[in-house]
Formats: C-alpha cells, structure tokens, sequence
C-alpha cells in the first residue's frame, strides 16, 4: 500500500469554504486509489472542521519549525507528499527533501494567491491591473514553490494559460484538476414557483467574498426597489461583527452566518448572486447552483474558468447596473430562469467530472514515480531553487527551532 502525507494549512472544512470542499475531495481520491492517507497540519483544530477518521483518513498535528517533524516523516516514508499552498511547501518542502528524496512532492495551489493579490492591490488602489503587478513578493514565492516542486494541481484553465505565459513553468510540471463532482449522484430541487429570495454564501474570512456582500450591500436598495418583496440572504462561515451590523430586517437584508445546510439553502433560493471583482480560482459556490439549479448573476471574475464554451447557467454583468438589471430580469422572467437552471447538469458532466479529473490525477502521479529522477533532470531551475533553496527558509526555521530551546532552558 503506498502511503499519502498531505500537509494542510487549516484542517479541511468542507461546508466552510470550497478550499475545504477540494482538499476531501482529493484526500477521498487517494483514500478510495487504496492509498494510506495522513493529514498533517500545524493549525489549531477547528469546530467546523471535520472528523478525518470517519473517513479512514489518520491525522495528526506537526509544529512548525521543529525537527521533530524530520524524525516522523521519516518514519512514515511516503510515496506521495502533498502541500495545502505554497506556504506550507516554504514550511516544510526542505524537510521533506532530506528525510524522504524519493517521495513525489505535490503542491496543490488552491488558487494562484500572487494572481488573486495582484488584483486585490488593483481593486484597492482603484487603477486596472498592470504587468508589473506580478513581480511580487508574493509572486516570487509561489513560483519558486512551483519549480521546487515535482507537480503542481492547478484549479483553473485560465490560470494554467496565465501561469506559462507568464513565468518560466513547462506544462509537465502542471496538472490541470478542477473541483471534482460525482456526475452519477442525483440531485432534486425546487422550481422556479418554489423559490423566493436572493442568496449569496461565501466564507467571510475570504477577503473576495467579503468584498462581494459589501458590494451586495451597495447594490441592494435598487434591486429591492424593483422587486419589493424579495429578500438577500447573506451566509457565511466565521461572520464577523462588520458582516452581522449590515443585518436590516426592514430592507430585506438579512445576514444569516453559517449555513448548517449549504445544499437545502441553495436549493431553496431563486437566483444566487456572486458580484466578485478580485480573486482567483473556481468559485465553489457557483458550481454548487449549478448541481442544483440555482441560476446566479456574477462577474467577469466569478465566470473565470467555470463553463468554457458551454452555455453557462449565470448571467455575468460587466458594470454594477448592468448586474441590478441582470439580477432583476432573472428573478421575474420564467423562461430565462428555466432556460438556465438546466444548463448545470451538461457543465457537471463535462467539465468537473470525478471519474475522469480523478482518473487523471491518478494516472500523473503513477507515471511521475515511475520515473521520477527523470523528470526531476528535465527541469534545472527546480533542481537549482531545491540545491541553494535561497536557504532563508530553511535557516530561519532552524534559527526559530534554536531560539526555542534557548528560551526554554532559561524558563527551567
């Protein structure tokens, strides 16, 4: 049985956040591949987090810089050890290097983080994004992560184009993986009669979706003019007191905070809103309105990636009136409502089939260990970012490791 190290940088929670919902889907994949799978994270443990074991999913806690973690990752020799964002790579990428050479070495992205900052910093300072903008610290990180790295799980085919257009990364070093849905699971939802409100959920503690239910917040008196009756219900994980003040009963404003059902919320809802103007990566809410016919009107950014050249179940508007029209249409007209709600299921088969992304993950990371110095041999500036590493990482770890142990043998 091979064994899987994945290094998380928060515990998954899947009803929290769709980074949560792709990390189970891939500890799942491998899980079901007959892989030995072990979650490792340095993170406190979470409420919402969920009981890896029922799954037969190990977990365990490791500590940031301390070489205890050398002596048991040792011990487990992975085949396979993957990293929760480039953060984590930073972390303990090295330590992995010199304990367990031959394990193959994963970085999954999440999302491109230089690419959802770059346009967070241009949102911020109102200016369109510039070329520059990706010359970054943050940037400069996350490559360097890449290259290090044996192979690395990117989200988005915008992001895939964007990434070797952009920087020094050959193909072979990408895997392109979607969210992962199983095609065969039915689902049932109300129609269009059924449904009343407005819904838009999203993780509070992700800067985009923050920014989006203040933008809602803007947008909301014309739309609620129109359409008197409706309601917007706003949730959430982890809402701060900033998010639960915007709560107005009187304007149909209504912040709900975590969702103990996402599936019966969205399910219920008429029309789900997505006015996202920074960020990266596939929008896991949108796919969720998808498998369950829920329209939705979103942005340029929301659509990024999500439906190719299918007909897409969401309208996207390009300026805030033109997404209070869009927003209003689909919420009154039937048969537009009708006629997108159906277009999910086509989106599902072909685009974040489980079988087939899965499938394919599977079949890369046989071939990669399978000849692994090969490929390590094909792409010198990874080999020449692991040999020097700009060993700042590395000796500031140890340096932290040591000023631990000093202190705490004054402390005694």
């Amino acid at each position: 049985m091979k064994t899987l190290i994945v290094i998380g940088y928060v515990w998954p929670e899947p009803d929290s956040s769709a980074a949560g919902m792709r990390m189970m889907q891939l500890l799942t994949l491998y899980r079901e591949a007959s892989y030995r799978v072990i979650f490792a994270s340095p993170a406190d443990f979470s409420s919402h987090a969920i009981n890896l074991d029922d799954h037969g999913i190990e977990s365990v806690t490791i500590q940031l810089n301390c070489s205890s973690f050398d002596e048991w990752v040792a011990k487990q020799a992975p085949d396979v050890v993957m990293f929760d964002r480039f953060m984590m790579e930073e972390q303990f990428g090295w330590r992995v290097e010199e304990q367990c050479p031959s394990a193959l070495r994963i970085l999954d992205m999440e999302d491109v983080h230089c690419l959802r900052d770059a346009r967070h910093k241009a949102i911020k300072a109102g200016r369109e994004l510039h070329p520059d903008d990706w010359h970054s610290d943050i940037a400069y990180r996350e490559i360097a992560a890449i290259l290090r790295c044996d192979l690395s799980l990117v989200i988005s085919e915008y992001e895939m184009q964007w990434l070797t257009e952009h920087f020094p990364i050959s193909q072979d070093q990408l895997c392109y993986l979607p969210f992962m849905v199983d095609v065969m699971t039915q689902r049932t939802s109300a129609g269009f009669a059924e449904r009343k409100q407005f819904v838009s959920i999203g993780n509070f503690r992700h800067a985009p979706n923050w920014d989006a239910v203040l933008r809602l917040k803007a947008l909301w008196p014309a739309i609620r003019k129109q359409l008197p009756q409706a309601e917007m219900h706003i949730y959430g994980a982890y809402p701060p007191p900033k998010a639960t003040q915007l709560h107005d009963i009187k304007s149909g404003f209504l912040v709900k905070g975590w969702a103990e059902n996402a599936e019966a919320v969205v399910s219920s809802a008429r029309v789900m809103l997505a006015p996202l103007r920074f960020g990266a990566g596939l929008k896991g809410k949108l796919l969720e309105a998808a498998m369950l016919s829920t329209p939705a009107v979103t942005t340029s950014i929301g659509a990024e990636g999500m439906y190719g050249d299918l007909p897409a179940p969401v309208l996207v508007a390009q300026t805030d009136d033109d997404f209070v029209e869009l927003a209003v249409r689909l919420y009154r007209d039937e048969n537009l409502w009708q006629e997108l709600s159906v277009r999910g299921q086509p989106i599902l088969q072909q685009r974040f089939s489980l079988s087939e992304f899965g499938g394919c993950l599977l079949e890369t990371t046989e071939h990669l260990l399978a000849g692994l110095e090969r490929h390590r041999n094909n792409h010198f500036i990874g080999g020449m970012l692991r040999h020097h590493h700009l060993r700042s990482t590395r000796y500031m770890s140890q340096w932290i490791e040591v000023k631990t142990q000093l202190r705490q043998r004054e402390e005694y």
